[in-house]
């Protein structure tokens, strides 16, 4: 692990207590929180993406705005849903970001998580899929959208139009941002999903649950998979070395409110059903920091990572969940091998 950074669900409603966690509460908080790891040196914050739920939907804007307020961190989406996306519209904004950023748009897709509702995505407009999750018209859109991001032509200048400036032949989407490509990140449950990604030469962000059991513990299965991806990527003959990504529920436990929130949270693997697939749940992790990087640097997947993604609480407010990043960045980070980003 050389790298960590946050992984944020922003779910947003009622509190209790008669206390509401509005939508604007939600993304104003997460510019907030980002700037405050910003100056801590954490490496990213990214963001998941979910259609017909109170959470982050559109999380372009959400992105530009972190992007413009901060200097060093990356940001980005874990993971955009591509059966809701225009592909081109999606990279045209993606381009946007990036530039925006100074090229720090880590943007992580993928056919998407199990929905609230049922193929939201035709809601959308986007039909005819023959897979009952959809997955045809994820790929299918990404394809379209991995064209775009790489320049590529997709439309024929007009010889007779006057704003064309004498252009010919097919045209890129515009902004381009060149360095875009090697920021690109697919979200993978399973190791087909994984070894696809690396063929295809786009980074990998392995997904917090897999959607495969064969009696292993989630982080051994998690770090087969990357090395699965790794192989992929050599036998492909991509150049340079790929970025690998996992996330973990990481609460390391320094004060007394601390204990009151995670004491106790300690639990095992998890093997269950998501979206009528059996599938495996990783473990959460709560201690104090000496405990923790005992445990961490036994796990198989983030030695094997280069990027750590702590899944954070959205509802425990921009001082908590700082507090709480700020002890794993001084007290167990630096001994899984942490280089900060401001560094």
């Amino acid at each position: 692990m050389q790298r960590f950074g946050t992984l944020s669900f922003g779910h947003y409603g009622p509190l209790g207590g008669g206390r509401e966690l509005s939508a604007a509460d939600s993304m104003l908080q997460a510019i907030d929180l980002a700037q405050g790891m910003d100056e801590l040196g954490v490496n990213g914050a990214y963001f998941r993406v979910h259609h017909f739920a109170r959470q982050q939907a559109s999380p372009m804007p959400l992105l530009a705005a972190i992007a413009a307020r901060t200097r060093h961190i990356e940001v980005g989406t874990g993971v955009v849903d591509m059966r809701y996306e225009n592909p081109l519209h999606l990279a045209e904004e993606a381009a946007a970001v990036d530039l925006i950023s100074g090229g720090r748009l880590a943007l992580g897709v993928s056919r998407g998580s199990p929905e609230t509702v049922v193929r939201g995505y035709e809601a959308f407009g986007y039909t005819g899929s023959e897979d009952p999750r959809g997955a045809d018209i994820a790929r299918a859109h990404f394809d379209r959208f991995l064209e775009a991001v790489e320049g590529k032509g997709i439309a024929e200048a007009d010889a007779s139009s006057p704003f064309g400036g004498g252009a010919s032949g097919l045209q890129r989407i515009e902004p381009y941002s060149p360095g875009l490509r090697s920021r690109i990140w697919w979200g993978a449950g399973n190791s087909d999903s994984a070894e696809w990604a690396g063929r295809r030469g786009v980074n990998l962000m392995s997904s917090t649950l897999l959607t495969e059991d064969r009696g292993l513990p989630f982080d051994e299965l998690q770090a087969q998979q990357i090395q699965t991806f790794r192989a992929a990527w050599r036998e492909a003959g991509h150049p340079g070395e790929p970025r690998t990504s996992v996330s973990r529920s990481i609460f390391p436990i320094t004060t007394a409110e601390d204990e009151l929130y995670f004491g106790g949270r300690q639990d095992g693997d998890g093997v269950g059903y998501i979206d009528g697939m059996r599938s495996t749940f990783g473990k959460t992790y709560a201690g104090t920091p000496d405990k923790l990087v005992e445990q961490l640097l036994r796990d198989a997947a983030i030695r094997e990572a280069d990027t750590l993604m702590l899944t954070i609480p959205s509802q425990l407010g921009v001082e908590f969940n700082l507090r709480m990043i700020a002890a794993f960045a001084e007290h167990v980070a630096p001994s899984l091998g942490w280089e900060p980003a401001n560094r």
